[in-house]
């Protein structure tokens, strides 16, 4: 960066984290050598393993994509039975590998500042624990990739032209028990999703956090408003995750923030075995995963399963950039779209449907109503999430830092002398 830009990022970092260390020195993704790895991105990548075979996790999960659906006119996404669509956008999966389990943390703040969160989980509503069980729902959901049972997806397997390579990572028996091969398959998978193939740390943020590119002046404005006026990091967490080594954008953490339904969801259009609610369907998120669990923390105030109604996983952003569309259902189709819901969603007269569940929506005051009148006894009017008075430029700004977040940047080489 130069001294103008690094003291713009260095200054609101210190204000707002104090001393923060800056990440290690990015280095490119270096090739997958690791047998369990390679496995992993094998069977991530088989179309063979839906039926009818034509949709692999990569469809939906497709690095171009920054590991999250490339097809960016549907809301939510398509099955490999082709007339039939999940009621969700599926989420990137990079990065996904540093979420904890799904527990309940007392410390951290939700809704309305009232202490305590859900933390972690897989899948918008945080419902498998590991990526282990994450990577084999996919392959059993008949909107989805659509096998009836396990046999189905392991006799692909033993077909596959890397079965020889399955055999020698888990043993020259690894695909006679049915039971178990499935389970090995979610172990690859995982291992692959674990990989810095999909966890690569090469956006231009990075470089930049360490000094080999420069951020804009618009970039620098926009970090500087995300953890300032506008608090992004409040749930973007932009400190350094203390197992990655970096910042992952996320706290891991499950809020409504007020998300309205999509009316174009072609999930609400479904037969009723499928969706048995048609367009009354409501999506509970988090809140109907506690439930059907049996409620374990229905004692804890603020921790019930009604208290979770209509929260859903806070994802990491990087590569926010090139994963439209956004939120859970589809909803928003731009990213600057969905920093104006941030910014007005409470604004009289700004025109946002009513949010699909309106019990436990999310709001929090923002930097920019906790100032201290800048030492002159005047203090700033509140800035609430929802009413955050950024200016058009100012969302213009947090723009164009989150396109920093996408990962394969390459850093310009310097002039020869």
């Amino acid at each position: 960066m130069s001294l103008k830009h690094l003291g713009v990022f260095a200054l609101a970092a210190f204000m707002v984290f104090g001393a923060m260390a800056l990440p290690v020195v990015v280095q490119a993704s270096p090739p997958l050598t690791d047998d369990l790895q390679i496995l992993g991105r094998e069977l991530f990548f088989d179309k063979n393993l839906s039926t009818p075979p034509g949709q692999s996790c990569a469809s939906c999960h497709d690095p171009k994509a920054g590991f999250a659906d490339p097809d960016v006119d549907q809301p939510v996404s398509q099955g490999v039975i082709r007339p039939r669509f999940g009621s969700r956008n599926t989420p990137s999966a990079s990065y996904a590998a540093f979420s904890p389990a799904l527990h309940w943390d007392p410390r951290m703040s939700q809704a309305n500042m009232m202490k305590g969160m859900y933390v972690g989980g897989l899948f918008w509503d945080g419902r498998a624990d590991t990526l282990e069980e994450q990577a084999l729902q996919p392959f059993l959901n008949i909107l989805e990739m659509h096998n009836m049972n396990h046999k189905q997806v392991v006799l692909a397997i033993r077909q596959s032209s890397y079965a020889y390579l399955f055999r020698l990572v888990f043993g020259a028996d690894a695909l006679n028990d049915v039971e178990k091969a499935f389970e090995y398959a979610g172990e690859a998978i995982a291992a692959y999703e674990r990989s810095t193939e999909v966890n690569p740390f090469t956006s231009k943020y990075d470089h930049a956090s360490v000094g080999l590119v420069e951020l804009s002046e618009a970039e620098a404005r926009g970090l500087a408003l995300f953890i300032g006026k506008a608090n992004c990091h409040n749930c973007h967490t932009a400190t350094p995750d203390p197992v990655a080594g970096k910042p992952l954008f996320t706290n891991f953490g499950h809020q409504n923030l007020g998300t309205p339904a999509n009316p174009d969801n072609p999930f609400y259009n479904l037969p009723r075995k499928f969706n048995p609610d048609g367009k009354n369907y409501v999506d509970l998120g988090l809140g109907k995963v506690l439930e059907e669990r049996g409620d374990p923390n229905k004692d804890v105030v603020n921790a019930s399963a009604q208290k979770q109604k209509g929260m859903f996983k806070i994802p990491s952003l990087r590569n926010v950039a090139v994963t439209p569309p956004y939120e859970h259902n589809g909803v928003f189709k731009t990213l600057r779209e969905v920093v104006m819901f941030n910014n007005t969603r409470d604004v009289p007269g700004a025109g946002w449907p009513p949010p699909e569940v309106p019990e436990n929506v999310h709001r929090h005051m923002s930097m920019g109503g906790m100032g201290s009148g800048m030492g002159m006894g005047m203090e700033p009017p509140p800035v609430f999430f929802g009413d955050l008075k950024l200016t058009d430029q100012e969302v213009d700004d947090i723009v164009a830092f989150l396109e920093t977040l996408t990962d394969g940047y390459e850093v310009p080489e310097s002039p020869a002398p």
